[in-house]
């Protein structure tokens, strides 16, 4: 375990409030160092959108094979489904003019049905855009492509990433489901540090744009391919190919693309309930960056590799992020999005304490702690004094707080 990368993923768990992090720098495929905080690097996370990679080989593979064009409206393989005018490249690329979300519940909260019941729910009429029109992200399009892989080889999207991608790279640790030992998915609340499950649903239809669980071990394997390293699995022109920029979006053929230090890097990021993960390879040296974690919000995705790898490293917190399961009943009524006039105020109980921010500019207000059943200023211009919750308002010498905008030159709310 490397102490300089514990400490880069210290700082991404505090400043992200993250309930776990596991991460790892590669090189040519191999683990140079791993850590974690809150977890063990061998815990298999959700990786999100990193499916997206998966799907998108398979699909390259087929063209590389002879079995398809990227030219290829998306129909001639799918009859009858709608969208069918738009061509392979545009639904790798997200440049279709499909919506971003299929119709129906919310699908990465939702189980997932069949194709059919997709098909039968998106009738076309979502499109933002025609065709190749501009860069607009689509979990439906890999939907479509998931399907195109399984209609072509016989058998289930699933079924074609493991036979074809994870078992040739020796991926045992990459999975459909969740399989122990696993990260469980949380929601940090916003106001009070406080911990939500997340479902880890099975999303059925969409699963090729966000399904698959995998480890740091396993994405280090997957990188090489991105890189262009195993052309078994796939030719490292076509690598290439999937990592070049299409109409200035910051995106290829299945991968995204990202600056590191003057260096063009390529791989994606993922987002489900309870989880966010980052990959990204320099595919000209093969280096990689890897970081999983289980949270809904609170990790900059894209910014992982430079996260990693800048120098110099970025000053330690000097503890972990501890999410909370106890809210003081004497802080219970202050939490939350309180008004000064019309200046918004966050109340974020936090650490043991209660915090203020200014929402405009995120400046840090006070912190007050509970002493003696009152909540004390313990920094800050309130330091000392004491912040009294009322029914209607909160009140600290003479600033009164109330959760809608008050003119302060009318008369004082609760006053």
């Amino acid at each position: 375990m490397s102490a300089d990368l514990e400490s880069r993923l210290l700082r991404l768990q505090v400043d992200g409030r993250l309930p776990s992090v596991v991460g790892a720098r590669v090189r040519d495929g191999v683990v140079v160092d791993e850590a974690g905080v809150g977890a063990d690097p061998e815990t298999a996370y959700r990786v999100g959108s990193i499916t997206k990679t998966f799907t998108a080989v398979l699909v390259l593979q087929l063209r590389d094979a002879g079995r398809l064009s990227l030219a290829d409206p998306v129909g001639s393989h799918l009859p009858g489904t709608p969208y069918g005018e738009i061509s392979i490249a545009d639904l790798l690329g997200h440049t279709g003019g499909l919506q971003s979300e299929p119709a129906g519940p919310w699908w990465e909260r939702s189980e997932g049905g069949s194709f059919a019941d997709l098909q039968a729910a998106n009738d076309g009429t979502g499109a933002v855009a025609p065709p190749g029109s501009w860069f607009h992200y689509s979990n439906l399009g890999y939907a479509l492509l998931g399907e195109v892989v399984a209609r072509a080889h016989g058998t289930t999207w699933w079924s074609s990433v493991v036979d074809r991608l994870l078992s040739p790279l020796g991926m045992e640790r990459t999975t459909y489901a969740p399989v122990t030992p696993h990260a469980p998915g949380y929601s940090v609340e916003h106001f009070t540090g406080r911990l939500t499950p997340e479902p880890h649903t099975d999303t059925g239809a969409m699963a090729p744009a966000g399904q698959a669980w995998s480890t740091v071990g396993d994405l280090a394997r997957w990188s090489r391919v991105l890189a262009g390293r195993r052309p078994d699995v796939l030719a490292p022109g076509t690598a290439a190919e999937m990592a070049t920029e299409r109409s200035g979006s910051g995106y290829g053929l299945g991968l995204r693309l990202v600056d590191v230090a003057g260096r063009p890097w390529c791989g994606h990021t993922g987002s489900m309930p309870g989880f966010l993960a980052s990959l990204f390879v320099d595919p000209e040296r093969a280096d990689a960056t890897i970081v999983l974690s289980n949270a809904t919000t609170g990790l900059a995705c894209e910014a992982v590799p430079t996260a990693l790898t800048s120098e110099p490293a970025p000053a330690p917190p000097s503890s972990p992020w501890h999410p909370t399961t106890h809210v003081p009943s004497e802080a219970l009524g202050a939490v939350g999005l309180w008004f000064w006039g019309n200046t918004a105020i966050e109340h974020r109980w936090h650490d043991g304490g209660l915090e203020q921010r200014h929402l405009q500019g995120g400046a840090q207000g006070s912190r007050f702690e509970v002493h003696d059943g009152l909540l004390v200023g313990v920094r800050g211009y309130h330091r000392g004094e004491v912040l009294t919750v009322h029914p209607t308002h909160l009140e600290c010498a003479s600033f009164i707080h109330t959760r809608v905008p008050y003119d302060p030159g009318a008369p004082i709310p609760g006053r």
